[in-house]
């Protein structure tokens, strides 16, 4: 499970982290079909084969289908399972380094959170 990318991450994973956040935010929905590979890539400057190893994550993490020569398809179910893996990986490998920086900077939680409304 890769997690909502960043810059630095490899291109496929920057693919991935947009696809989840598509399916996070509801933009695809149980059943709906993704943009194909080309699609994809030429939306995002991406080599196809980049997208492909992207979608076939989703599709090793039984998030996806694929209907052959025709897509491939949101499963039932997969935006709460993103969801909780995300948020588990969230947790685990990003928060610590959030926290760590925080704490480097001196700044305090409560601080933080007036900010985040201001």
């Amino acid at each position: 499970m890769a997690a909502l990318s960043s810059d630095d991450s490899p291109v496929y994973l920057r693919l991935r982290g947009t696809i989840a956040a598509g399916i996070l935010r509801g933009d695809y929905a149980a059943g709906d079909q993704l943009p194909s590979v080309r699609a994809l890539a030429a939306e995002h400057g991406a080599n196809p084969l980049t997208v492909a190893k992207a979608y076939q994550s989703f599709q090793e993490d039984g998030y996806v289908e694929v209907r052959r020569g025709v897509g491939m398809f949101v499963l039932a179910g997969a935006a709460e399972r993103l969801r909780e893996a995300e948020r588990a990986d969230f947790v685990a490998h990003q928060w610590p380094r959030i926290r760590a920086r925080i704490d480097l900077l001196g700044l305090d939680m409560a601080t933080l959170i007036e900010n985040e409304h201001a």
